[in-house]
């Protein structure tokens, strides 16, 4: 059975997205760019979200202080060492807030990344707070002639949990930065945590319908992990009957109960996050693999015979 996406796989897969898009496979290289966040710095915050912990997600091979063209040298060597297939690159702007600095700076960062010879694109990993009409003009200027992709951090479509995780704003302010962002024809992403502290199963299902509104390209969907050092595995170690926690198989029955109700054109890039043994603060799943992961969702799509949009309600879109 071939599904409104163009294959045989029970979700939209990302993998499958990029084929559609470029005709082969496209590897993302994370790449360290020396920006900060506005949560971090003073100007909103300087305690930063409670759960963030930027050293877990980043990879091995980026590193602040290299050149971005170095970062993408060593980036390749890593990918081919793991992937042999991979050929054209995407560079992934992912620490911290990268939007958040001048424009000619931003210039200088993107540009220099897009001028090796590998990259066909760029991912900007970024807050909904920190974008504006001049940036996202001068992206649109960019994607005439490549790709490029904008990710913003969400987390959460309830305001009473983005306050609870000091987000420093409000799920209107990602809604306009998504609307802003697709309205130039650039691919938009989203990226949500399940299992922040007072969020229920239902809420978390019940949220779906507020991110089928959003003219989205892609989602991130990741379990919660406690980082050490941070105020959310303090909380955690002061209060933990407010935390839930789901076993593996657990955990891929929230995610078939999401993906039957999202909009069947938006692209899944991932549904779990693992990060380095070193850096957990509270339970976790062991040494248990995305690769792992993803097997384990497809498998239990098919015995249960659903797929992405099964449930699916084209609903109006909210104004404003």
């Amino acid at each position: 059975m071939s599904y409104p996406w163009g294959d045989e796989r029970r979700y939209n897969s990302y993998s499958g997205y990029f084929r559609r898009l470029f005709g082969r496979r496209m590897q993302k290289l994370s790449v360290d760019a020396g920006f900060s966040c506005p949560n971090r710095d003073g100007s909103l915050s300087t305690g930063g979200c409670t759960f963030c912990s930027n050293d877990a997600f980043t990879p091995s091979y980026c590193r602040r202080g290299l050149s971005i063209t170095r970062q993408i040298e060593e980036g390749i060597d890593f990918h081919r060492r793991r992937y042999r297939e991979a050929q054209r690159y995407l560079v992934y702007f992912q620490s911290f807030t990268n939007t958040y600095a001048p424009l000619e700076v931003l210039r200088a960062r993107y540009e220099e990344a897009l001028a090796h010879p590998d990259v066909e694109g760029l991912v900007i990993g970024t807050r909904p707070d920190c974008v504006d009409e001049e940036r996202l003009d001068y992206l649109a200027a960019l994607a005439r002639e490549k790709y490029v992709a904008v990710e913003y951090g969400i987390e959460s479509v309830y305001d009473k949990t983005l306050r609870a995780v000091n987000r420093g704003h409000d799920f209107a302010t990602a809604e306009r930065a998504v609307r802003m962002t697709a309205e130039r024809g650039l691919h938009c992403g989203a990226h949500f945590i399940l299992g922040l502290p007072g969020e229920t199963e239902e809420m978390l299902i019940k949220g779906v319908e507020r991110i089928n509104r959003l003219p989205l390209t892609s989602v991130k969907f990741h379990q919660l992990q406690l980082f050490r050092h941070t105020p959310m595995a303090e909380e955690y170690e002061a209060h933990p009957e407010r935390f839930r926690f789901w076993t593996v198989e657990a955990y891929i029955d929230l995610v078939v109960e999401l993906l039957r109700r999202l909009r069947p054109d938006v692209v899944v890039e991932r549904f779990a996050s693992e990060a380095p043994p070193r850096f957990h603060a509270g339970p976790t799943w062991g040494l248990i693999r995305n690769e792992q992961l993803w097997t384990m969702l497809e498998k239990s799509l098919a015995e249960k015979r659903t797929y992405q949009g099964e449930f699916f309600i084209n609903l109006p879109a909210e104004r404003g």
